[in-house]
Parts: C-alpha cells; structure tokens; sequence
C-alpha cells in the first residue's frame, strides 16, 4: 500500500513537472518527467499484479504496459509517432475490454451502463463529426480508436453500475476510463485541430489521473 501511494504521489509531481516543460518547450525534461509518471502507474499495476494474479489483473496490467508504450511514442512530434502511439493505445485499449470482460459479462455492458453508455457514444461521434475532414489518410485508424475506446468506457461504466469490482475499486475504474476518454479529446484537439499549450495544461492531468485510477481499480 504504501509503495503504491509513493508512485502515486511521484506520478502527481512528475506530471507538474512534464506540464512545466511543456510551458517552456524544456525538451529533456518533458522526456524524463513524461517516463517516471508513465512509470508509476505501471508500477501501481505491477504491485497490484504481485498481490494476486487473475485475468483481470492481467489483462489490465497489460493495458497500462501500453498506455506507458504509447506515451513513449508520443513523445515524437511527427506523423509516424503519432500512429505508433496511437496503435499502442489502441491494443491498450483492447486490453482494457478483454480485462473488464473477466468480470464484467459483455452480454450486460450496455444494460449495466444503462444511460451513461451515450456520454461515451455522444462524445465519440461527436468528436469524429468535428474532426472528419482534418484526417487525411489517418481517418480509418483514428475510427478503428474512437471505436474501441467508446467499447472500453461502456464496459468501465457497466463494470462500475454493475458493481463487478468492490467498491471503490468499481468506481476507480468507470471513472479512470472516463477521464482516459477526455484526455483523448485533448490529444485530438492538439494534432488535428492546433497545437496549444491549453491542451496539455488539462489534458495531461487528466490522462495521468485517469490511469492511475484504472491502476488502482487493479486491487
């Protein structure tokens, strides 16, 4: 427990400092603050698998591996960074469903999600509507992803209303998935629509909170 709330507590602080550098364009320092706050919800996952094994901490744990891969990635300003994140993040994704699907039957994800399901769906199409004609030749994988992580937060939110995980590790986990949702729109609004500074200063926060609740949501 308390190894987990020092990676917690160093994935906030190196979050701060990644924010920083991005303010001042510090190109080093946004690499290194970028990895350990990576890092640290990977090493939340890791303790959690070490505490117990099961599918779920399994497959979950391998999503986080991917979202600390993808981060890596991004870490590149070009268009082939971009894709390779955005692969990462996608299999991190598919990890995700699979991991929830251990305990959380898909047969149920929509009734269990009930009407929270269209907050993702809403969000989805609405994004893909503002975006479609800034895609290029990037449209067909960015679909095969907004697709996947709309899957994936149903089952987070069906996983939680359905009280598959005890609580507070359910509502860790509809609501991680829920703020990984939101930093994608950030990352969205950053390639697609025009880099700004605005877009790192929220969305970093948010995905970096988000992964650690999933991580969390581990046990």
């Amino acid at each position: 427990m308390l190894l987990s709330v020092v990676a917690a507590i160093g994935c906030g602080v190196a979050c701060g400092v990644l924010v920083f550098a991005e303010s001042r364009g510090l190109a080093r320092l946004r690499i290194a603050a970028k990895l350990v706050a990576s890092a640290a919800f990977v090493t939340i996952g890791a303790l959690a698998l070490a505490g117990g094994s099961s599918a779920f901490t399994r497959w979950m744990f391998g999503g986080l591996v991917l979202g600390a891969i993808g981060d890596a990635a991004l870490l590149g300003r070009s268009k082939r960074a971009f894709l390779a994140g955005l692969v990462a993040f996608l299999l991190g994704h598919l990890a995700y469903v699979v991991g929830i699907a251990q305990i959380e039957p898909v047969e149920r994800w929509y009734a269990d999600a009930g009407l929270t399901a269209l907050l993702p769906l809403g969000a989805g199409a609405l994004a893909l509507a503002v975006l479609w004609r800034r895609l290029g030749s990037l449209r067909v994988p960015v679909i095969l992803y907004v697709a996947t992580i709309i899957t994936m937060v149903i089952a987070a939110l069906a996983a939680n209303r359905g009280h598959a995980l005890p609580w507070p590790r359910c509502l860790y986990l509809g609501v991680g998935a829920t703020l990984f949702f939101a930093s994608d729109l950030a990352v969205a609004r950053d390639r697609f629509v025009g880099r700004a500074f605005s877009n790192k200063l929220w969305g970093l926060p948010v995905y970096y909170a988000g992964q650690l609740l999933i991580a969390w949501a581990l046990g």
